[in-house]
């Protein structure tokens, strides 16, 4: 999926880039991945695509990881967000595959994890099983056991940790109305023979499932450490960190996990020797500190994306410019409409707010288009033939404000409306563009702004939340049936820890058609019809697409093995981060 925290970069690029640019590294194209999939072609701020950073990385020292924020969750069942997938699955804990730990193209490959290899299919694609490697260990030595992987999945449907990926409500069998493993209730789709073998009887064909099970879903959780809520504070370690200490909104300090075996794991390097995250930080701050680069800043790295104010700092100064990743996010923002609530279940009303938006002010806001593009349609363009997005609407990029004044109008709506939006707090200058443009048309517009950590909670509170909500989502991998379905199909909205669908969308032909593709078995047809849905959809208005952007990330001039991962998001890979000198670190 992805859920993120936007990140924006300011239109002062646009100059700075004509001073040029300090193309190193290899080059590549991102194509498909986890959640987020990349464009190809020429990074504008850095070079090329794929480009690496810093070299190969010494091994020891501290990594030092600035932030905003503290993370959305860690417990492997409710994460779901970018950054943080990213953060747990390289670091915590591992899952039953994942993604080469490669720039570029190649990020997007799956590789065996916990799995000695991809997996098998059988029945048809309703049948998956796995066989977990020897020698997996956990913080404390024990082993891991496919049971406690079949634990994981299953609590991941527990009503007291919202939030996470719910494939697995989607596809395993006998799924509907299980409520998790409290009093012993398990799932009997989910079969495991033995310590080492474990398989999943799934209620359709789904060819797909192995890019699944590289969601943290899939991680293991021993039912013995299982905290309840309480575990997002300290999971349990199969990764090659364990938590020496958390202190919420503060700091996570994290160690060597002495029981992890590099031999079971290729993916993951391990470089530095500790991991510390200081959260709190002003935006202002952690890019001033990445600028100077002096004394442990230098072995530090960004959580969040440069603010557009810092650019003329870093793209003026060729040494600096030089630290900058930019690879693209390839997600659609959107303003996602609550459809189930006056004004906003009248589709003329939501079609106002398509015309009404000045896409061209807010991509300006975001960054503007050296490093940004408008969207035209809902999926983006890596899930279309030609790998871009039709123009679905045809509404200039600057809106059709006539057109949104009848669309209101015929609403009986034609004194206009007051309404609210939320956002996180770092798109505070995109929501103010949303607001002037949606003003133009008689829409007034309150803004409310949230801490990006408490961001998905607030808005998957679907009795509480506003009417209007400014989020985005990535495929997870390169197909629509990771996109559409979860952002508009209706039968898996929950009152709180709503994941995807923010419009509250519930439109039956829609659902139904989603079935349909869904049991197609040509791959080639699936797309095509996904991509004709997209538009169907879109001409429904439960959202209005705004924004495709890249995450701009500058790191210290002592990182080395820096990349932006395509199949996280343009998010720093921390498989393989790690420092030219550890000595330089003060460790």
């Amino acid at each position: 999926m992805d859920k993120h925290p936007r990140i924006t970069l300011a239109a002062a690029l646009l100059t700075a880039l004509a001073l040029g640019t300090t193309a190193t590294a290899c080059s590549g194209s991102g194509t498909g991945g986890a959640s987020d999939r990349g464009r190809s072609g020429t990074n504008p701020a850095t070079g090329n695509l794929g480009r690496v950073v810093g070299g190969t990385p010494a091994k020891g020292g501290t990594l030092n990881v600035l932030s905003n924020q503290d993370f959305t969750h860690l417990d492997p069942a409710r994460n779901w967000v970018m950054g943080d997938m990213d953060f747990g699955t390289r670091l915590l804990y591992r899952t039953l595959l994942t993604y080469k730990a490669e720039p570029g193209a190649k990020g997007s490959e799956l590789a065996p994890d916990l799995a000695e290899d991809l997996g098998t299919s059988s029945n048809g694609a309703k049948t998956w099983t796995f066989r977990l490697k020897q020698g997996l260990k956990y913080e404390d030595g024990s082993p891991v056991t496919a049971q406690d992987v079949k634990y994981n999945v299953e609590r991941s449907f527990s009503p007291d940790l919202p939030g996470g990926p719910d494939y697995a409500a989607r596809y395993l069998a006998g799924a509907e109305g299980y409520k998790g493993p409290a009093g012993g209730k398990h799932l009997a789709s989910i079969k495991t023979p033995d310590a080492r073998t474990i398989v999943f009887e799934l209620r359709a064909p789904f060819a797909e499932f192995r890019y699944a099970t590289v969601l943290p879903t899939f991680a293991p959780v021993p039912a013995a450490q299982d905290k309840g809520p309480q575990y997002d504070n300290r999971p349990f370690s199969s990764g090659p960190y364990k938590i020496e200490s958390y202190a919420r909104d503060k700091r996570l300090v994290l160690v060597r996990n002495p029981h992890w075996d590099a031999a079971t794991d290729p993916v993951r390097k391990a470089y530095p020797d500790r991991i510390v995250v200081t959260m709190g930080l002003k935006g202002g701050q952690v890019d001033d500190r990445l600028v100077a680069g002096a004394g442990a800043d230098a072995s530090a790295v960004p959580w969040a994306g440069l603010r557009p104010e810092s650019t003329p700092k870093v793209l003026t100064k060729p040494d600096i410019r030089a630290r900058l990743l930019a690879e693209s996010k390839n997600c659609t923002e959107m303003v996602q409409m609550h459809t189930g609530r006056a004004p906003f279940d009248d589709v003329r009303v939501r079609q106002a707010v398509q015309y009404a938006l000045d896409r061209e002010a807010i991509l300006t806001a975001s960054g503007g288009p050296a490093l940004n593009d408008p969207a035209t349609a809902l999926m983006p363009g890596s899930l279309f033939t030609g790998g871009k997005q039709p123009d679905t609407l045809k509404i200039p990029l600057t809106g059709d404000v006539t057109k949104a004044k009848q669309l209101l109008k015929e609403a009986g709506k034609a004194d206009g409306l007051t309404t609210r939006l939320t956002v996180a707090t770092g798109d505070k200058g995109v929501a103010e563009a949303i607001q002037e443009s949606l003003g133009r048309a008689g829409i007034k517009v309150v803004i409310e702004t949230v801490d990006p950590s408490a961001f998905y909670d607030t808005i998957g509170d679907t009795k509480n939340r506003t009417d209007l909500v400014y989020t985005g989502w990535c495929p997870d991998y390169p197909s629509g049936s990771t996109f559409l379905p979860f952002v508009f199909d209706g039968r898996y909205i929950k009152e709180k820890g709503n994941s995807g669908n923010h419009s509250l969308f519930r439109d039956q032909p829609t659902m139904r058609r989603m079935d349909e593709i869904a049991a197609m078995t040509d791959a080639t047809q699936a797309s095509k019809a996904w991509q004709e849905l997209d538009g169907q959809i879109l001409a429904k208005a439960p959202t209005a697409p705004v924004v495709i952007e890249r995450m701009p990330l500058l790191v210290g001039p002592n990182i080395a093995g820096a990349f932006g991962h395509t199949s996280f998001g343009g998010q720093i890979d921390y498989a393989t981060i790690g420092l030219k000198d550890p000595a330089k670190s003060g460790s």
